[in-house]
């Protein structure tokens, strides 16, 4: 997913120091909830610690009293306080945990959305070579990440940590410090252990997530394109893909599983040693009267009281190095540099009269590769101006660099003499509607897709655009009508449908500029004779380019640009570009004589697009 260094990378097997700096806006946007957590876990804890010091002094108290005397000699106070402190020490972290769910939601919501943000704002380019099963599974761990990071750095390391010095105070002021120094090398060893093999584990992690996003790519991208695995009977070919990246993740995630076997396994030895030394040490003190049984039994309390959350705290090491390794993959869609920015200040597009003009363009989408090579040419306002050419001239890539999909090499764009790179890109983006070769629709309802181009429209104005559309019939004999689900990317109604759609999208978005890419090239003569009449109504007095492949449907046209090779090589009406016997005319004669030998050609409209 990373095509370029980011500076959340951190050197193979380091914790990288920067993901975790960067999380402190998530935590700052809710100060007084996090101070609240924090001194919430500080009683939890200072509970949690004082249990097996009452418990030393119950039973030392149990083992100097007489027989007849314990039941009215223990103090009931100190009984009761034993029950509460263990009470307390759940209630404290409960509360704890109730007080700061707030923050870590929020941050897994604002997460994904600046994510989200981010990931519209990049270039076209980025999202025609993204793998979009990919990059959702990125999403989803990343911001599960971040709130897992939050919570168990903030509330398992940190409590863990005041838990062990106080826990070592306590030893050292009431049996001495062979005890305190026996825990603190055990607690050394464990972590060296949990931290050596941890770090040897991770890159089972990494490649477990990454043949978990190859495999839920290509299920994303084969059931997109369910049809064409039907045309070719390709069932069984994708499943047997589909499967070898399940193979290869299933190895992954085998390999993480034994490594887990192995540090599981390291860790218990490293406790039970430690109990066991801690216990042989606290016995032989007792028999020699040092100790009482209440201290060996408090030194026993402890020592399983303080590895419970320590053997917790090595699962959260692990999972702290997963969640950096699934942040630093999030942030890195972050860190993809936005190419096409508004400059600061930049003012809104004024479109007054709604004149286009392409001065001296030149653009390429790689450096080995030139599309356009000095473009020139003027869509005067309320005319239109069709630009033609073999596939590949460059046509479809004039109406992105008109949406600044993509900024210009040299040269400029302008409308009504603003730069485009000198104006806001919505503003822009707003004053342009599209209707484009390939409609692809959201999974809702026709309603919602055609209220896209103006989602404050109402019932009515929705209503409108149906009608202008030509939408009426169609909708009338639907069961659900406007609240029929077109299905997802439009599949379940038919190209001329959806053409349709996106041209009440488009009436309802009601833009002074026009383009039509292509928008008729892939329907039969039927449905495209209904979607130019359509167009002919939506083009009256606004300036209108015109990308098209059938010449017929631009003969009208105030001005033919014809491409070739990213040059402007002829232009003018049909009538003078025909009278020329140039390149407009030899693709005139290839397409009647396609026409004259394809019946469907030949049936194909005579009515182009008319501005008025």
């Amino acid at each position: 997913m990373r095509g370029h260094a980011s500076p959340f990378d951190a050197p193979e097997g380091a914790i990288n120091w920067r993901i975790i700096s960067s999380l402190w806006p998530y935590l700052s946007e809710f100060r007084g909830r996090l101070f609240l957590a924090m001194g919430l876990m500080g009683l939890a804890k200072l509970a949690n610690v004082t249990v097996p010091l009452t418990l030393k002094f119950i039973v030392d108290h149990f083992e100097g009293a007489g027989t007849r005397e314990v039941l009215i000699t223990v103090p009931l106070a100190l009984l009761v306080a034993y029950g509460l402190l263990r009470f307390s020490a759940t209630l404290f972290g409960e509360l704890r945990d109730a007080v700061f769910v707030r923050v870590a939601e929020r941050a897994m919501r604002r997460a994904a959305l600046q994510v989200f943000e981010h990931l519209h704002r990049l270039e076209l380019g980025f999202h025609l070579s993204r793998q979009t099963g990919g990059l959702s599974r990125d999403i989803e761990r990343g911001t599960t990440g971040i709130s897992f990071l939050l919570r168990f750095m903030v509330f398992n390391i940190l409590p863990t940590l005041m838990e062990i010095l106080l826990v070592a105070v306590i030893l050292l002021v009431a049996v001495g410090p062979v005890f305190m120094f026996t825990v603190f090398g055990a607690i050394a060893v464990y972590v060296a252990f949990s931290v050596w093999i941890t770090e040897w584990r991770t890159r089972f992690v990494r490649e477990a997530n990454l043949r978990d996003n190859e495999s839920n790519t290509r299920a994303i991208d084969s059931l997109l394109n369910y049809e064409t695995v039907k045309y070719f009977g390709n069932e069984r070919f994708e499943a047997e893909r589909f499967d070898q990246g399940l193979a290869a993740w299933e190895t992954a995630r085998m390999k993480n599983v034994l490594s887990l076997v192995l540090l599981n396994s390291g860790q218990a030895l490293i406790i039970a040693a430690a109990i066991t030394v801690m216990m042989i040490l606290a016995a032989t003190q007792v028999a020699a009267g040092t100790m009482t049984v209440g201290d060996l039994v408090m030194v026993n309390a402890y020592m399983i009281q303080l590895f419970i959350p320590l053997n917790f705290l090595g699962f959260v090491y692990r999972e702290i190095r997963q969640s950096l390794a699934n942040i630093e993959r999030l942030f890195g869609l972050l860190e993809k540099p936005v190419k096409v920015q508004d400059l600061p200040g930049a003012p809104d597009l004024k479109v007054t009269a709604g004149a286009v003009r392409f001065e001296d363009v030149h653009f390429r989408y790689h450096r080995e590769r030139s599309i356009l090579q000095g473009v020139s040419l003027e869509i005067p306002a309320g005319h239109k101006v069709a630009v033609v050419g073999a596939s590949g001239a460059g046509k479809s890539t004039l109406s992105r660099l008109l949406f600044r999909f993509y900024d210009v090499d040299q040269g400029r764009i302008t409308v009504d003499g603003q730069d485009l790179r000198e104006v806001t890109q919505d503003s822009l983006r707003r004053a342009i509607g599209v209707v484009p070769q390939d409609t692809v629709l959201f999974n809702e309802s026709i309603a919602y897709n055609i209220a896209y181009g103006r989602p404050d429209a109402t019932p009515d104005e929705i209503r409108e655009a149906v009608r202008l559309a030509h939408l009426d019939d169609f909708i009338s004999r639907l069961p659900q009508g406007l609240e029929t689900v077109v299905g997802e990317r439009g599949l379940k109604v038919s190209g001329g449908e959806k053409q349709r759609i996106a041209i009440a999208r488009m009436l309802l978005k009601d833009p002074p500029i026009l383009v039509f890419d292509e928008a008729t090239s892939s329907l039969d003569s039927g449905s495209e004779k209904a979607i130019l009449a359509a167009l002919n109504e939506v083009a009256v007095r606004r300036t209108t380019l015109v990308i098209a492949h059938r010449l017929s449907t631009v003969m009208d046209a105030d001005n033919i640009v014809v491409l070739e090779h990213g040059r402007v090589i002829e232009q003018g009406t049909h009538t003078q570009l025909l009278a020329r016997e140039g390149t407009y005319h030899r693709l005139w004669q290839h397409q009647h004589e396609r026409a004259s030998a394809d019946p469907e050609m030949a049936e194909s409209p005579q009515q182009p697009i008319s501005p008025s």
